[in-house]
């Protein structure tokens, strides 16, 4: 493309300057720093970044690693991408998947350059995966996807189910209002206020059906893509019904959602009882009002961005560690109802919730990109929000400080409230996405347009490359004095590799990049899962025989945390110990993978390990004898063979025992 096709256009005209290849990140060693002997994984596949907060980087990365551990590899049916990294007793069995955070994990999932984990996920879900057991905007987020990768065919793959599940939520539509109710239980946010308030005070677990800024700007947006998808698809009827659709939902939440009296959208109620009455609204504010900016369901009006003043207010949303769930001032703030044992459990009513720190910074990123109308706040109060979520990520204090994400906090301490097992590096949330599209301000489009906006306020410099974008690769760069990469101050923006455009400031950047191709999509199934605890593969081992821990090293999912315990335990003897695995039928295996954990102290990697198949009556190596690596994968492979039964033998570490966190076994 002409070097003028290329130049951007740009709130003040950017200096013109010949391509010039763009800095460039070490990948390797950065994947090698952060991951260790994982580093594998994420060389080929993350954006990597850096900035002049060395926080904000770490938690970038941490939230990389959060992904690929709660990928799990289901066989047959690919990879989804789960909620707790183990297992609780609401999720859809026997797969561990919830849809509440689905629009979370592709938002993240959409800026890997391997599109398989995103693409198997939206596949799952939309092959029965989704039960609807939460409002989600997923539909909204598999539109959001195509704005980064621009596949057609992929966008289009579901559409006829997208329509399907859409109308299922007919059941939660009051045609007489023109609104969805919904039980904030099933909103994924239990114990908010009208919940609470139906029940007199008393409790607010289940309960308090009403009309929700939540799931209206879900099934708003879910709308406009749905018929967005339909256009594209040629269904012009299709088209203008849900087009229709979303806009008569956005003008029955701007009348009657709005509440003037508290400037801010809240609920109305959807029941009558001795404490509640049916259409009055909520009587204090939520952080959930924010939601309709996160779809830009708003008009760009002073009117409605007065509500962002309350984001702010230490009297209302605005806790000294992050954004309270209700203001202060509501009755119940904070109240403790619920408990799992002596340990309290989730709630709404004022905790900080990554989940909705997420939306709301989200909707604020809109906002501040794109409306003029932005109210009281500005782009100094969206970073220091960041950099207060960026802080929830830290548990621990100087030597012992760790990055664990967990589900709720205080917000005033930025203390983890509920802190039970399942509670560790939980991810119901985003970050990644926010940084791309926010702190860097990669704003994805339909058309053939890079579009960039910084938001970020304070940074003197950062750099992003290895961003995927319409099939290309594409990198950002502020520097703002020129000290820190030595090629002019300001923003630019690389194409490939080549700088295509540049500014001396902060400001809106947009690039034409003709469209890409993808890379293909690599798939292998994995062989060796077992869903169902009863079923194919069974497992057995020369120590440690606990069913569950069996189970574990075969459940597709593997991570190497230590907060949270997953494999197969050896005994710590000394001696030689073996895992197997019996597929009840002859399979062609010609590979395999172990994830072995280790925590320098009780667990160790095995000093040598062989893979054995069951052949001709006795069990035969395979490949050759290796020396795995602790809290990675090692691969073994050998000419494919024939077999139903697969052994890994190993020679454990003087002293310690071994953990198999995860095997598997494919047919090349």
């Amino acid at each position: 493309m002409a070097l003028a096709l290329l130049l951007a256009t740009a709130a003040s005209p950017p200096a013109v300057v010949p391509p010039a290849p763009a800095p460039a990140l070490d990948g390797h060693a950065i994947a090698q720093a952060r991951y260790g002997n994982d580093a594998a994984w994420y060389e080929q596949r993350i954006p990597f970044f850096e900035s002049s907060d060395p926080r904000i980087d770490a938690v970038y990365y941490y939230r990389w690693g959060l992904f690929r551990a709660h990928q799990r590899d289901l066989g047959g049916q690919g990879y989804i991408t789960t909620e707790f990294a183990d297992d609780v007793d609401w999720q859809r069995e026997p797969f561990a998947s919830l849809n509440d955070a689905s629009g979370f994990h592709i938002a993240e999932g959409r800026w890997l350059n391997d599109r398989r984990f995103t693409d198997d996920y939206i596949n799952f879900m939309y092959e029965g995966g989704n039960d609807r057991h939460f409002t989600d905007h997923m539909a909204d987020s598999v539109w959001g996807r195509y704005l980064v990768d621009g596949d057609r065919e992929a966008l289009l793959a579901h559409l006829k189910t997208m329509r399907h599940i859409y109308r299922l939520w007919d059941e939660k539509f009051d045609f007489d209002k023109g609104l969805y109710f919904v039980e904030p239980l099933l909103d994924a946010t239990e114990y908010t206020v009208s919940s609470i308030d139906a029940s007199g005070g008393k409790d607010g677990f289940r309960g308090g059906d009403s009309f929700r800024p939540s799931v209206n700007a879900y099934m708003f947006a879910n709308a406009r893509a749905l018929s967005r998808m339909a256009e594209m698809a040629g269904d012009t009827a299709m088209a203008k019904e849900y087009a229709a659709r979303a806009k008569a939902l956005q003008a029955r939440v701007l009348a009657d959602l709005w509440n003037p009296k508290l400037e801010h959208f809240t609920d109305r109620h959807q029941i009558t009882n001795e404490y509640v009455k049916y259409w009055e609204p909520i009587r204090n504010r939520e952080l959930v009002g924010y939601l309709p900016w996160m779809f830009d369901l708003v008009p760009d009006d002073a009117k409605y961005a007065k509500a962002w003043g309350h984001l702010t207010d230490p009297q209302s949303l605005a806790g000294k560690a992050g954004m309270r769930t209700v203001e202060k001032n509501y009755e119940y703030y904070m109240r403790q109802y619920r408990y799992l044992g002596p340990d309290p459990e989730c709630q709404w009513n004022g905790p900080i919730w990554p989940y909705q720190t997420t939306q709301v910074l989200t909707a604020m990123a809109n906002l501040l990109d794109h409306y003029e109308a932005h109210g009281p706040v500005s782009r100094a109060d969206w970073m220091a929000m960041l950099r207060q979520y960026t802080q929830l990520h830290y548990q621990g204090t100087g030597k012992d400080e760790r990055l664990d994400l967990e589900e709720d906090y205080d917000p005033e301490t930025g203390k983890p409230i509920v802190g039970l097992d399942r509670s560790h590096h939980y991810f119901h949330s985003g970050y990644i996405d926010l940084i791309l599209t926010g702190l860097v301000g990669i704003r994805p489009r339909a058309d053939d347009v890079l579009e960039v906006n910084p938001l970020q306020q304070g940074l003197d410099w950062f750099h992003i490359d290895r961003v995927p974008y319409h099939g290309h690769e594409v990198s950002v760069t502020w520097d703002a004095d020129g000290s820190r990469y030595r090629r002019g101050r300001g923003l630019s923006i690389a194409v490939d590799g080549k700088e295509v455009a540049r500014r001396a400031d902060l400001g809106r950047i947009e690039v034409p990049v003709a469209r890409a191709a993808n890379a293909s999509i690599v798939r292998e199934e994995n062989l060796a899962v077992q869903l169902v605890r009863s079923g194919w593969p069974r497992a057995s081992a020369s120590s440690g025989t606990d069913a569950e821990k069996l189970h574990d090293a075969v459940d597709g999912r593997a991570w190497f945390y230590p907060e949270l315990p997953n494999g197969w335990d050896s005994d710590a003897s000394g001696k030689a110990q073996w895992y197997a695995l019996d597929f009840g039928r002859t399979i062609a295996l010609g590979s395999a993978e172990l994830a072995f954990f280790a925590d320098g102290t009780h667990f160790a990697a095995p000093r040598r390990v062989s893979v054995e198949v069951w052949r001709e009556g006795r069990w035969q190596h395979v490949g050759a004898p290796v020396t795995p690596l602790a809290n990675g994968v090692t691969r073994v492979t050998w000419p494919a063979i024939e077999t139903g039964k697969l052994r890994v033998s190993m020679t454990p570490a003087k002293g310690r025992a071994i953990r198999l966190a995860e095997v598997k076994a494919f047919a090349r």
